[in-house]
């Protein structure tokens, strides 16, 4: 009591008391820039952190010879505004404190998951900042900003290397493209994605990973990555028709049936088929992809060859020279045909992630790039907790086609 008293009549304290209630009979914020909370939160956090370090030097450590070695100084963001604080050192580097932890700018560190949530639905650090200064009256930096969506790194690091399956039915591959600043420069990315189907029917993100430019040469490295991370086999690979990729694929798995998406074949036939014919080629084209049995399909690529070949020999060959892994999906029942004869599943989970990076332009750099991308599958997976319709139907034809390569919980 004595002591309260003493702390009371102290001029320190009469001027912050005067100041409060000169701020509350104005109307004047007590926690906003100027107000009387700041230095009240500065002396309570100063005090606060050298609690922290006595503590910390108990006797155990100054046995082994650490003590105090200075203070450092640092500013963090608070409702209040910002308030210069001075953080205790010791000699040997271990003190680690609590109430603001090392590197924290932002008191409260509640923020930071606000933060990169609102990062991950694609707004900029400007949009951010000023939510965040409208919801909480703490005006942050893009730096910052940065900073905060910076600790999604290492579990974007532990995602991308974490152990899979042994045996993925079905694995869709295809690759995004974006532009990122690389010293100055705007470049050229790929970000390669491989979306699996796992033994329950579920979807599945096994990688991702950025290149250069899309090549069978890269698509090599990612299978081997996949390789060592624990898949030993993949049964059907859903592929665009990349030169060098079926060989990519076999390299590292040889036993998987490529599956080349017809969707991306018609699309390559119809650029050299003129714009006054392309809507009869595809009737024509349609009656082959769309036959029945693989014997009816071979023979309306027959009858099409025979009406547009002449016209259009390399569109033709082309179907030809593909034919066998354009095809494979003839083995199957119908609910499977349709998953795997196209590459759709990739590319709408690419359209996905297109929503939330529409907004940007040129990345900073590449990690800037993964991190958003990451922030997306987080929140597009949330929704893959059930397995695809029909998929006990599907499972089946897989194992009998497959026999003892994929075996099942019954």
């Amino acid at each position: 009591m004595a002591e309260r008293k003493r702390r009371e009549e102290t001029p320190e304290y009469k001027a912050m008391r005067d100041l409060a209630i000169e701020q509350l009979l104005s109307g004047k914020s007590l926690t906003g820039e100027g107000g009387v909370f700041a230095p009240m939160l500065k002396e309570f956090l100063d005090s606060a952190l050298d609690g922290e370090m006595e503590s910390h030097l108990d006797q155990e450590e100054r046995s082994q010879g650490n003590k105090r070695n200075g203070k450092g100084n640092k500013v963090i963001k608070t409702s209040a505004g910002e308030i210069p604080i001075e953080t205790p050192q010791d000699r040997h580097s271990s003190f680690d404190p609590q109430i603001i932890k090392k590197r924290e700018t932002v008191l409260a560190d509640h923020l930071a998951p606000k933060i990169i949530g609102l990062y991950g639905k694609g707004m900029s650090f400007r949009d951010i900042s000023e939510e965040i200064k409208e919801m909480y009256d703490v005006e942050i930096s893009a730096m910052t900003l940065s900073e905060i969506t910076d600790r999604v790194i290492p579990k974007v690091k532990e995602w991308q290397n974490r152990p899979l399956d042994d045996v993925y039915p079905i694995v869709f591959m295809d690759a995004m493209h974006y532009k990122v600043r690389d010293n100055g420069r705007v470049v050229s990315r790929a970000v390669y994605n491989i979306l699996a189907i796992d033994k329950e029917g579920r979807k599945d993100l096994i990688g991702m990973y950025l290149s250069e430019s899309e090549g069978a040469n890269f698509w090599l490295s990612v299978l081997t990555d996949l390789k060592s991370r624990g898949v030993k086999d993949i049964l059907i690979a859903c592929t665009d028709n990349l030169t060098g990729f079926t060989e990519a694929i076999l390299g590292i798995f040889p036993q998987t049936e490529i599956q080349k998406c017809v969707i991306h074949q018609i699309r390559n036939s119809l650029k050299y088929i003129a714009s006054k014919d392309q809507k009869s080629f595809m009737v024509d084209l349609k009656n082959v992809y769309k036959a029945a049995t693989k014997s009816q399909a071979e023979m309306e690529l027959l009858n099409l060859e025979e009406k547009w070949g002449k016209k259009y020999p390399v569109v033709i060959r082309s179907w030809h020279e593909n034919w066998e892994e354009l095809s494979a999906y003839f083995q199957y029942d119908e609910p499977v045909r349709k998953l795997i004869y196209t590459t759709n599943a990739v590319e709408g989970f690419h359209r996905q992630v297109r929503k939330i990076t529409k907004t940007k332009g040129a990345f900073t750099n590449d990690m800037a790039l993964m991190k958003l991308i990451y922030l997306a599958v987080q929140n597009i997976s949330k929704k893959w907790t059930q397995p695809l319709q029909n998929w006990g139907l599907t499972i089946q034809q897989l194992c009998i086609k497959f026999g003892g390569r994929l075996k099942i919980n019954l």
